[in-house]
């Protein structure tokens, strides 16, 4: 029975490490530097999903981090340098509940107040942001990859100054460009 046990966790643990595995990634270039992030297909499927359509058609190249907050998070998907809203497609269904967890280094799913209002913005969480995950039925922010190199090019967009902008607050007063965004080759 102890052989079982043994060997039932021993293929839980590999199947997990292929999940894992079999992970997209994506590199962002921007002007600040370059970041890459793993998407969690496997945790946040409709998401993830949705997130790859929009790297693969080049949507968020000539965005900026519009919004920007230090020792909270860097927001991005939706508008051009020149404050030109780009226009997202349909809304997705808000995969929070039972999701993981907002923490530092997470890109989430920006939204209105309607859980299920996300569409193309998304954010990176450079600090652990609990209060921002889903509790019990309570929708929170779907959660769908993380940033796995350049955390420090993260950090560094986070602490560039803000300002209000044509009526946006904690817009980076010298734009942060994504000058390219696409999948990166399997690790």
């Amino acid at each position: 029975m102890r052989c079982l046990h043994a060997l039932a966790l021993v293929l839980l643990l590999f199947a997990s490490s292929l999940a894992t595995a079999e992970r997209p990634r994506v590199a962002f270039e921007t002007t600040a530097g370059v970041f890459e992030v793993e998407v969690f297909t496997d945790e946040a499927p409709v998401t993830s999903e949705n997130f790859l359509a929009y790297v693969d058609e080049a949507f968020f190249q000539d965005l900026i981090f519009h919004r920007v907050i230090e020792n909270f998070m860097i927001q991005t998907g939706g508008y051009t340098a020149e404050l030109a809203e780009r226009e997202p497609g349909d809304t997705i269904v808000n995969e929070s509940v039972g999701g993981p967890r907002n923490l530092r280094g997470t890109l989430s799913m920006a939204r209105m107040r309607h859980p299920d209002s996300a569409s193309a913005q998304f954010f990176i969480n450079v600090r652990d942001n609990g209060h921002l995950d889903a509790s019990g039925e309570r929708p929170g922010y779907a959660v769908f990859g993380r940033v796995v190199s350049g955390m420090d090019v993260v950090d560094a967009i986070s602490e560039v100054e803000t300002g209000t902008v044509e009526g946006m607050a904690d817009v980076p007063l010298e734009p942060v460009v994504i000058t390219s965004v696409r999948r990166s080759p399997a690790p």
